[in-house]
Parts: structure tokens; C-alpha cells; sequence
């Protein structure tokens, strides 16, 4: 449940209820804007004797939460989060573009993808190091010698830097180079990741899992969440259907659905979605559209020789292109490219 505070209610006011509810057993999450505060209540609404704080001074109304998802709710923080990542961030007013290659291959290839990307508005460079594959013998990544390969770009190009973790070493190892941490669609609903991710003091990128429902995503995201970390954003990278003309089906409904139960940011991953480059351009046009705050989008200096979806992967031509495309489109829905602050 949350409790809605009077216009301009007093500090003290709100201190006795968050102190009235602590002392019952439970957590609050405050929510201030410029005249009203909002009050969440965080685990067994049973041990609280609501009918008690409707009477405490400055409250105004309380209003039942029925979502089992509560610090990822919107009801609980109406404003739209503004998640940091290194140089930039992701929110509302932007359109942050993370860009690179699927998988970190060599120090050379990466810084090569990195100053194209930049050159064509990305602000966020993505790079597996990790990666965890349908086949045991496809390429898995370099692991850490990538995420060493991440922190140079970063340091030559002022890009800031994203990777996938699959496992609590693969976080240790991560937050010592890169500024976002990624939660791949497989590794949705793996809980103790998440509560990992959730204590790894990196902002998480939670990607949608396979066949996960949006209140199951939003769930997922409450785990990270409620380690304290409150910097998530949500990746609608397509879900599994019986389609079969494309890798995916990229459930765009899914961004302003999200919008409405989430103050958390929304991207859309359309590489991974579509699985071929053609459509790429179309389904990103499409996702600023509905209200997306960014784009995920794979880019490669040869896609034809790609160890990791090379067929899915933009050239630098074909990016350039893109994201020159998609500047008026930003402009029409009020948004701006996430400048770099050095």
C-alpha cells in the first residue's frame, strides 16, 4: 500500500508516519515531488494497523497496492527515474543509443566499433565478453580480457561501457571495468543473479526474458531493486512466439504498457528481436515512436565474419544512416540525443 501525504505536509509529519510503520515491522520508500510525498509500504501489510494511520496529521488518503511488484511501481514513485551511466543517461527528454558489437572479439575490432559508434551519436558502447549461447560450441567470449578491452575504449573514445554477466564472477570481474551491467533475456529469472546485480553498485540493464509476461519482468526487476539498487532499466528484446519470419516477435505494446506501471526507463533492443539487419531500422524508427528512451542496436565493422549475429549486425554505413534517420523522429516526440559530459 502507499500513503499519499497532504499537499506541502510538514517533515515532521512525515517522519511520525515512517517511523509508526518501521516500528511495526515493515520498510517505506519516500517519493517526494515539488508538494506531495508519497509513502510505500514494503512487506507483511498484516503486521500494520492501517486503521491507526488514516488519524496521524498530514495524511491525506491510503491507497491499496495490488501488484506484487512494489519498488519498480509507479505508484510508488509517479516520476520517471533518471538512471546515470558513466558519461550520460538513460530517461525521459533523451534518446540514449547504445551501439557495438555482440561480442568483443579483438582490442583492435573494439576500438575500431567504438570510434564509428560514437561518431554516429551512440553514447553507450555494448560489448559481450560473456556470452552465453544455445550451442556449447559456438563462441562463448573472451571474458575478462574483453572487459579489459571495454575499459580502453572507454578511455580513448569517452564512450561509457555495457557488458552481459551470466554468474557472481562474471559481476566481480564486470564492475571493475564497464558502468552497466546487462541481465540477458536467459538469465531473466535467475534469481540469485539478481540479487547479485542488485549489490554490484552498477546500474542493471534487465533485459525481457524469452516468454516472460511484463509483470513477471517487472518482478524480476523488483529483486535488483530491493538490494538497494535502484538504477534499472528495462530492454524489450523480443519475445518467443509462433513466428518464425523473424528471430523474435518485438512486443512493442510492451513500451507504453511499461510506461504506465513502471517509473523505471524503457529501451528496445530491435537486433536481437528481428534477427537481420534490414529490419532493424524500421523496428528502431517504430520503438522511439512509442516511447522508448533508447536503443540497443548491434553494429559490426564486418558482419559477414562476425563470431557472434553477424545477421543482425548494422555496418558503420548502414548505423550512420540510422541514427541520422532517427534525429527528426526524436525531435518529434520531444527528444533529444544523450549528449556526453567529459
Amino acid at each position: 500500500m502507499i500513503i499519499v501525504m497532504k499537499p506541502n505536509a510538514a517533515t515532521e509529519s512525515i517522519e511520525s508516519v515512517v517511523s509508526y510503520i518501521k516500528n511495526n515491522g515493515l520498510q517505506t520508500h519516500l517519493s517526494k515531488g515539488e508538494e506531495v510525498t508519497i509513502i510505500g509500504i514494503v512487506g507483511d501489510k498484516t503486521k500494520l494497523p492501517t486503521e491507526n494511520l488514516i488519524s496521524f496529521k498530514d495524511v491525506d488518503r491510503i491507497v491499496p497496492v495490488t501488484e506484487s511488484y512494489k519498488l519498480s511501481n509507479r505508484k510508488f514513485h509517479p516520476e520517471p527515474t533518471t538512471v546515470k551511466v558513466g558519461n550520460t543517461h538513460i530517461g525521459p527528454g533523451n534518446m540514449t543509443i547504445m551501439a557495438g558489437p555482440c561480442a568483443v572479439e579483438t582490442e583492435e575490432q573494439l576500438m575500431c566499433i567504438a570510434r564509428a559508434v560514437k561518431k554516429s551519436g551512440a553514447t553507450i558502447l555494448r560489448g559481450g565478453a560473456y556470452k552465453p549461447r544455445t550451442s556449447p560450441y559456438s563462441f562463448q567470449g573472451l571474458e575478462e580480457e574483453g572487459l579489459r578491452y571495454m575499459q580502453t575504449a572507454k578511455k580513448e573514445t569517452g564512450l561509457s561501457t555495457i557488458c552481459e554477466v551470466v554468474s557472481n564472477e562474471a559481476i566481480e570481474a564486470a564492475v571493475k571495468y564497464v558502468d552497466m551491467i546487462q541481465i540477458g533475456a536467459r538469465n531473466m529469472q535467475n534469481f540469485i543473479l539478481l540479487k547479485e546485480a542488485g549489490r554490484s553498485g552498477l546500474p542493471v540493464l534487465l533485459k525481457r526474458g524469452l516468454c516472460a509476461t511484463i509483470d513477471e519482468w517487472l518482478n524480476a526487476a523488483e529483486y535488483i531493486i530491493a538490494e538497494g539498487n535502484p538504477d534499472v532499466v528495462l530492454c524489450e528484446r523480443g519475445i518467443r512466439t509462433f513466428e518464425t519470419a523473424t528471430r523474435n516477435t518485438l512486443d512493442l505494446s510492451a513500451v507504453p504498457v511499461l510506461k504506465e506501471k513502471t517509473h523505471l526507463p524503457v529501451i528496445a533492443d530491435p537486433s536481437h528481436s528481428t534477427g537481420a539487419y534490414k529490419y532493424v531500422p524500421p523496428m528502431a524508427k517504430a520503438a522511439v515512436a512509442c516511447g522508448a528512451d533508447g536503443l540497443m542496436i548491434e553494429v559490426h565493422d564486418n558482419p559477414s565474419c562476425a563470431l557472434s549475429d553477424g545477421p543482425q549486425s548494422l555496418t558503420f554505413k548502414k548505423f550512420d544512416k540510422l541514427t541520422k534517420e532517427l534525429k527528426p523522429l526524436c525531435d518529434l516526440m520531444g527528444r533529444e540525443f544523450a549528449g556526453i559530459t567529459l
